[in-house]
């Protein structure tokens, strides 16, 4: 039967083509059994028989409940026919491999027929009849629901609106919310008493509450105006551990895998102690009070003047939070206009043709001003090019639906009705995802490829090409919408699209902890649970069919993300396998007792895709070859892995090995002759033995990013040419490393020979060498080959002495150079006598130049535009000036370099030690760290100031500072200051030993001072008349600084504003002192203190307002007060305190009541 039969509402590709390859092999098979052939054709109609009403049920089951179950029904048969060819095929597929590897005579394949036959016989027929039944009870209540058949032209079909690719619309640019982006703005910059405000935007799904938020975020305006900015998405089910652990892990950039709600809530607490923080909480339901003053406790340690910003659709959120409140209201009609012409016209045509205009306003005054709605028609009509398909879409039925009959936007339904067929299976998929799921392109593809969405006809395309135009094509409708421009790859639907995902497919995928309370049925397929909030996995329980189910994923904040949450499998690894019969799609990433794959792997025959990836395997079963349907296959950060099955070259189907951060060394044989397979390995070592030879890369399609190790063990260059580099267009991140050690002097021509065969592709975009031997980097270098690549390393090539015209590279953002001892002079070779040359830079590096004495860079006016940090580095003899055409910096990093002069760029970070006689713009400095041995002598010449001391600091030269670190200064003894100092907020002074004072009246002069952290100054102390600390002085850190500790008292008492007290290698053997610590700490923290014995129960006491208590590597401390420690402290930690650690256990510690009131303890070893 031609494919063209097929509507595609409901039947695949899949099963259209298996049906059709099998009725061409029936023939061979089964010859004269013509009930076997008729019951495939019967199969065939009666699917056709339900395919080509699909659609009319389709739009009929968002108001009739009666079509809905039907079209539910529907799939689920549909499903059960797929599986059962899928089985059928398996059969035929491993019968056809086992007679190619007995190189069957045709006895033997006469044989291997009988037992397929037997096989059908016994498993399939009488299913296949099962289904066809249900399949004609389908079709009789297809006509009793009035469901027509599709007419051939219309919405939905794939040959009547083949989508455009259209690039995602501007997001800088957001209609008629001026007012209220001023008004929040305003908020966010308006002086304020508080340390946390908090403003909520209400409004309803899809009026833009999130895009007013990110375009506030990112308001260049607020640049600079907050230490720490985050943003936090929330799941539905508000739960404060997960919540204090999402923003703490956004802060962080890392995952805090703690369990325990007072741990993550204390380290919060310190994050943003003292910190100016901006936190929006994107999209929060919660409206249990009890719940957010949970959250709020640690955020409430932020600094004066901390914004938190909530998006939400419910007034009793703002209520919950003691919010303000902003309510977005709905567009004005002319912004409508503007926000649907946008997307439906795309500038392709400025002056639409007034018949569409007419027809478009109509269609923008069913939308009712809500600008989601407004953007998804827009993208719809702008694939629709005749003017009865706006027509048809302006009169349709469904915009007169009440939104109650389906909770969902009548634009939004339209524009899933009017998806292709393919596209329709692809969007419903990811229900199975939560909402604010981060979405990974290239991940969701291998998934969609796994489960036979992609149709790839005449194999004019390859799968990842036709996934890349799906994923675009639901883009380009505003299905899928970009996460941000610091995640380039990675994707969210919004909420209310994700709501029509999960009504489409509801019976279908099923997210546990989500879905339960309307009960699991039965008919899943999909299956999918969260790792935030479930630690363990115990099973199904009795509501689903495992037999069934094509998927088993779990889910954490974003498809791909190295710090998942761990999880816990409760069922044996042999028993989860067991339960599965159909399964297509694998996940146990970061299962944390997964530690080796059963035999039993082999029986999961119609798997395609299997993440092991974050396990402690070390092999994989040589019965992972029996999984001739594989696809898919990821092993990474898999850290005990130590090789590969070697079979896995029969997996004729695998298109994608993925084994990054292992400890495989060696790639099986013959894998590189599966045409289709793309390998992601992060490492590959060379070796003099054949097996680990430079030549076997020349047989694999390498993906992503390589470093190969160990290059001086090629023994013949010619070897490195056959690793066939420069035809690996997919590698795009390369790194070539030679082993010093292993390199004798005589290494360097034929390491020049070498790395001159390791050429790579042009479409290489990271390169980093290191350790190189040869005199001359490689001419692919030297006559820029390269021309895509982005970021460049040389590192440690120490023979080398001349640099490539490196400046021509038309798109290199990042160059770091370190280590070339050969190099005296950089010239214009260098840049490539071009006056606009690096036009692209934005780092800059150079490191360990030992022998470099002149950068010639003067004559060049254009060059580095765009440079945005430099850092020189240990380069001693370097001499004359820095590139006086850079301004502007971001970060302007020398250090140890003492021969400089002139002046330097203008930049907001300095970091300088030992920088020579540069003379520097103090003016637009916001951070400054200083250090080294003759910084300060070459400060006084730089301000030309004769009154300021050699040994003396002049902060009031740095009027501009934020933040301020002085190191390591060897004859630093006072800093001086005579004015007031509003910008500087946080002060760190470490390893200056000769400083004696603080500056005078500092109490007064540095009113903004909010955290202050003195290291290693053992003269330094505080005079009586200086006036102590700053009253809004919120943490303060002492290490090692005897006399300073020595002379706290009486500085400390009356400060109402310090919370936060950490204070190590103190001299005392009783800490602390009465009266030392003021009433208002919070938190206090001892440690490295060897000489403490005892802990001063007056010292303590009186610290009513103290909640936390921290002890750390306090080797003698004996025991804690014999009194008990005050009533208030709810948090105690003891880490690496011997003594203490027996005595105050829970379980036989002598001394444990006497913190047994104590809410939260922890005692670590």
């Amino acid at each position: 039967m031609a494919l063209e039969m097929f509507t595609g509402a409901l039947v695949s590709t899949f099963v259209q083509k298996t049906i059709d390859t099998l009725a061409s092999r029936y023939v061979d098979i089964f010859r004269a059994r013509k009930r076997n052939k008729k019951q495939l054709s019967d199969l065939q109609m009666k699917l056709l028989s339900i395919d080509v009403v699909a659609f009319d049920a389709e739009q009929k089951q968002f108001t009739d409940p009666r079509v809905r179950d039907w079209l539910l029904r529907a799939k689920d048969v549909v499903f059960d026919a797929e599986d059962l060819l899928e089985e059928i095929d398996y059969e035929l597929f491993k019968t056809q491999v086992e007679a190619e590897s007995q190189s069957a005579t045709n006895k033997v394949w006469n044989s291997l027929k009988s037992s397929f036959v037997t096989f059908f016989e016994n498993e399939i027929e009488s299913r296949m009849e099962q289904v066809i039944e249900d399949l004609e009870d389908l079709a009789t209540q297809s006509d009793l629901l009035g469901l027509k058949k599709a007419s051939g032209v219309g919405f939905g079909s794939g040959s009547s609106s083949r989508l455009t690719y259209t690039s995602l619309p501007n997001e800088s640019v957001i209609y008629g919310r001026d007012e209220d982006r001023e008004f929040v703005f305003n908020w966010l910059t308006s002086d304020t008493h508080n340390n946390l405000s908090i403003l909520s935007i209400v409004g309803m799904g899809g009026l833009g509450k999130t895009s007013l938020a990110q375009h506030v975020f990112n308001d260049p305006r607020i640049e600079g105006k907050f230490d720490i900015k985050a943003w936090v998405s929330v799941l539905q089910e508000f739960d404060v551990l997960n919540v204090s652990r999402a923003i703490l892990d956004t802060i962080t950039g890392s995952t805090e895998l703690s369990i325990q709600q007072e741990v993550v809530q204390r380290k919060l607490k310190e994050k943003l102690t003292g910190k100016k923080f901006l936190l929006v909480l994107h999209d929060n339901w919660n409206e249990n009070q009890s719940k957010w003053e949970q959250v709020q406790k640690a955020l409430g340690f932020g600094a004066q003047g901390s914004r938190l910003l909530v998006t939400t659709r419910s007034q009793n959120v703002a209520i919950a939070m003691r919010s303000e409140k902003h309510l977005l209201e709905v567009l004005r009609k002319d912004y409508c206009w503007d926000l649907f012409a946008k997307h439906a016209f795309q500038s392709v045509n400025p002056q639409p043709d007034p018949e569409f205009m007419e027809i478009g306003k109509k269609i923008v005054e069913k939308c009712n001003g809500l600008p989601l709605a407004l953007k998804t028609m827009g993208s719809l009509l702008h694939n629709k090019s005749s003017f009865w398909e706006w027509e048809s879409i302006m009169k349709s039925e469904i915009w007169d639906f009440s939104e109650n009959e389906s909770d969902i936007l009548p634009a939004l339904r339209l524009s899933y009705l009017h998806l292709p067929s393919h596209l329709k299976k692809c969007f419903a998929f990811c229900a199975l995802f939560p909402k604010g799921f981060k979405i990974d392109k290239e991940c969701l593809i291998q998934l969609w490829l796994a489960e036979n969405f992609l149709e790839c006809p005449l194999q004019r395309r390859s799968p990842k090409e036709v996934g890349e135009h799906y994923f675009n094509d639901l883009l380009s409708w505003s299905f899928f919408q970009e996460s941000g421009k610091e995640e380039p790859k990675h994707f969210i639907m919004h909420d209310l699209l994700n709501d029509l995902a999960k009504f489409v497919c509801e019976d279908i995928c099923i997210r546990l902890g989500v879905d339960e309370p309307k009960g699991i049925p039965k008919t899943s397929r999909h299956f999918s649970f969260p790792t935030i909030g479930i630690v363990h996995f115990d099973g199904f329980g009795s509501l689903v069919d495992t037999q069934k189910l094509h998927t088993f994923m779990q889910t954490d904040r974003r498809m791909y993300n190295s710090f998942f949450c761990l999880w816990h499998c409760k069922l044996s690894i042999d028993d989860l396998f067991s339960k599965f019969k159909f399964i297509r799609v694998l996940s146990l990433s970061h299962c944390g007792n997964l530690t080796e794959v059963p035999k039993s792997i082999g029986n999961l025959k119609h798997l395609r895709s299997l993440d092991l990836s974050f396990t402690d395997i070390e092999k994989l079963p040589d019965s992972i070859s029996l999984l001739y349907k594989l696809q898919i296959l990821k092993l990474n950060n898999c850290r005990r892995l130590m090789e590969l099955a070697s079979y896995l070259h029969q997996l004729d189907n695998l298109r994608c090995l993925e084994f990054i951060n292992t400890k495989v060394k060696i790639v099986p044989a013959n894998v590189g002759k599966l045409k289709n397979l793309q390998i992601l390995m992060s490492s590959f070592y060379v070796e003099k033995s054949k097996e680990f030879n430079i030549q076997q890369l020349g047989e694999l399609n390498l993906n992503g990013s390589l470093t190969i190790h160990e290059l001086q063990n090629i023994e013949n260059p010619s070897h490195a040419l056959e690793g066939d580099l420069k035809n690996k267009p997919h590698l795009v991140e390369l790194q070539l490393e030679w082993n010093i050690r292993s390199s004798s002097s005589g290494d360097s021509t034929k390491a020049g020979d070498v790395i001159e065969n390791l050429r790579p592709s042009k479409h290489l975009k990271k390169l980093s060498v290191r350790n190189y031997v040869g005199k001359q980097l490689p001419n692919w270098l030297l006559d820029n080959l390269l021309l895509n690549l982005v970021s460049l390393a040389l590192m440690n090539c120490k023979r080398c002495q001349r640099f490539p015209p490196l400046g021509l590279l038309p798109f290199l953002k990042k160059l770091e150079i370190s280590g070339f001892d050969e190099i005296v002079r950089i010239d214009c070779d260098f840049h490539g006598n071009n006056s606009s040359s690096f036009k692209s830079l934005e780092t800059l590096m150079f490191s360990f130049l030992r022998q470099w004495e002149k950068w010639e860079c003067q004559a060049l006016t254009g060059a580095f535009p765009c440079l945005r940090e430099l850092s020189v580095r240990n380069c001693p003899k370097l001499k004359g000036q820095l590139p006086e055409q850079v301004v502007h910096l971001e970060r302007l990093e020398i250090d140890e370099c003492q021969e400089l002069e002139g002046s330097a760029p203008k930049a907001l970070d300095l970091e300088l030690h030992d920088c020579g006689k540069l003379q520097l713009e103090w003016a637009t400095v916001r951070r400054l760290t200083m250090g080294g041995h003759n910084t300060l002598d070459h400060l006084r010449e730089s301000i030309s100031d004769d009154y300021v001391s050699r040994c003396t600091f002049p902060l009031d030269f740095f009027q501009t500072v934020t933040t301020l670190k002085l190191s390591r200064f060897g004859n630093l003894q006072m800093i001086s200051q005579g004015l007031i100092h509003t910008h500087l907020q946080h002060l760190e002074i470490i390893r200056c030993h000769k400083l004696e004072s603080l500056p005078a009246n500092m109490h007064m002069l540095l009113p903004s001072l909010r955290s202050l952290c003195i290291e290693y100054c053992p003269r330094l102390e505080l005079f009586p008349d200086y006036g102590g600390f700053p009253s809004n002085l919120k943490n303060l850190k002492i290490r090692k600084c005897s006399r300073l500790v020595g002379s706290l008292k009486g500085a400390l008492g009356d400060n109402p504003c310090l919370e936060s007290l950490c204070i190590g290698e103190v001299d005392a053997e009783c800490f602390p002192e009465e009266g030392l610590l003021p009433l208002s700490l919070t938190s206090l923290t001892i440690f490295d203190c060897q000489n403490v014995k005892k802990l001063d129960y007056k010292g303590l006491y009186q610290l009513s307002s103290l909640r936390s208590l921290t002890l750390f590597h306090c080797l003698n401390l004996q025991h804690l007060p014999e009194e008990g420690l005050s009533k208030s402290i709810s948090y105690l930690e003891i880490r690496n305190c011997p003594l203490l650690e027996q005595r105050y256990q829970k379980e036989g510690g002598e001394d444990w009541k006497k913190i047994a009131h104590i809410q939260y303890v922890f005692i670590l070893k």
